[in-house]
């Protein structure tokens, strides 16, 4: 099972690195994260180097796929080196963009139509893509999940893990991070928002 994050130059050190590190948390000899980028290393937007794990073409290929957010994304939806590189199958792959990551899935067409969620930074150009913005932090249709606000990373991640995993593996893996003594209400707002969007949706009361 791979999971890549697509990171660009400009990347959001919250939106990439919080995925990586709540995805890491399932412990399987054939799961596989990675940080995906364009070039060998790509730079944050607060100047934090990072070397890539995977490229391009093999995130073309991964299971599931984070369209990570950060402060040159208009730059990247209009290089159409890196665009024509970019090519998925939601029929076959789990989608999922943070914040500013929504604009590269719309410029892809990868949307058709669905609303999406992002910061509201990004909002103007999303709608000028021709998307519907909700006012809500996460949003599912089918195989393409979108979050928005950095600190929605960890739906974003829950979501992918119940998806591939399940619910109880997206607990387990929540579970590390939460705050101390906040844990109950972190697990309760996080399975709120995602299980809504899971193949047989159930409550939070159900899982109890």
């Amino acid at each position: 099972m791979h999971i890549a994050i697509l990171t660009f130059d400009g990347f959001n050190e919250l939106d990439s690195l919080i995925a990586l590190g709540i995805l890491n948390r399932v412990k399987k000899p054939d799961w596989r994260v990675s940080i995906t980028c364009p070039t060998a290393k790509v730079s944050s937007m607060n100047g934090v180097v990072i070397e890539s794990q995977a490229t391009l073409e093999e995130a073309c290929q991964a299971d599931a796929v984070i369209f990570g957010s950060g402060k040159r994304t208009r730059e990247v939806v209009e290089d159409q080196e890196i665009m024509a590189r970019l090519k998925f199958d939601p029929t076959r792959q789990l989608l999922a963009a943070q914040c500013s990551g929504a604009l590269i899935l719309a410029k892809l067409g990868l949307l058709n139509g669905t609303p999406a969620c992002t910061d509201l930074k990004t909002k103007p150009w999303v709608v000028a893509a021709g998307i519907d913005v909700l006012n809500q932090p996460f949003f599912a249709n089918g195989n393409i999940a979108t979050v928005g606000g950095c600190l929605a990373s960890h739906y974003l991640a829950a979501w992918i893990i119940a998806r591939l995993e399940g619910i109880e593996a997206a607990k387990n893996a929540l579970s590390y991070v939460l705050p101390v003594g906040e844990q109950e209400e972190y697990m309760e707002r996080a399975l709120r928002n995602i299980m809504p969007y899971l193949p047989e949706p159930v409550t939070v009361e159900e899982l109890n």
